[in-house]
């Protein structure tokens, strides 16, 4: 089973990356973006920064998972069905234009085609006010004074989503829409591991479905 973990900004994907890898006792592919010195660049001038950082975040992203392209179970905190909505709501708030975005979408394209596709991709769910709570906990200074890019960025992120996934034609039982708590409550923890068990076994009954008709 690869699972991989989407939401926006502060709604918990690297807590419940984390959680995940050590409940399975397996591998985990972190997000690139936090570490990565382009931040710093984006969050001062995102006009300015955004394809540039955009296609360092791919770059990063794509090598944590080609290394990693041989573990039949992995943790991704981080897609590039991810990164593709941000380019979308870079390009809907006037960040990035047309052939930026065009090209972001080519870069990943031929990211996608040299690795394996993941069996599940989780959406994390939140209502705003728990993404803004998040987001101030953490405290990371690069966010602070983001209140504007943040709040476009709630108002949006589900349409940008849906986007991405009619683009690429994901299967619907392929994805999981998760409504996350507290994740360190073993209780909810419990519940979204077997929501997770019960949308693998879902998506595995339904692509031995499409191959048995395939084969007959």
């Amino acid at each position: 089973m690869r699972i991989g973990i989407i939401g926006p900004i502060g709604s918990g994907k690297s807590t419940l990356a984390h959680l995940l890898s050590s409940y399975y006792h397996v591998p985990m592919v972190k997000e690139p973006v936090e570490n990565s010195p382009f931040l710093p660049l984006f969050y001062a001038d995102k006009k300015k920064f955004a394809l540039v950082s955009q296609g360092a975040f791919y770059g990063e992203l794509f090598l944590s998972m080609w290394k990693t392209k041989d573990e039949p179970f992995l943790i991704c905190d981080s897609t590039m069905f991810s990164n593709l909505i941000f380019a979308e709501l870079l390009k809907k708030e006037g960040m990035m234009t047309d052939e930026e975005v065009d090209l972001t979408y080519k870069i990943a394209d031929a990211h996608m085609k040299l690795i394996p596709k993941l069996d599940i991709h989780i959406v994390l769910v939140r209502d705003e006010e728990s993404l803004f709570d998040n987001v101030k906990k953490r405290s990371r200074s690069l966010e602070n004074d983001q209140f504007n890019y943040l709040k476009f960025h709630y108002k949006n992120y589900n349409k940008a989503l849906q986007k991405v996934f009619s683009k690429y034609h994901l299967p619907k039982d392929k994805i999981l829409y998760l409504k996350v708590d507290d994740m360190f409550n073993q209780l909810h923890f419990n519940q979204l591991v077997a929501q997770i068990e019960e949308q693998y076994q879902k998506s595995t009954h339904q692509q031995q479905s499409l191959s048995l008709d395939s084969d007959s």
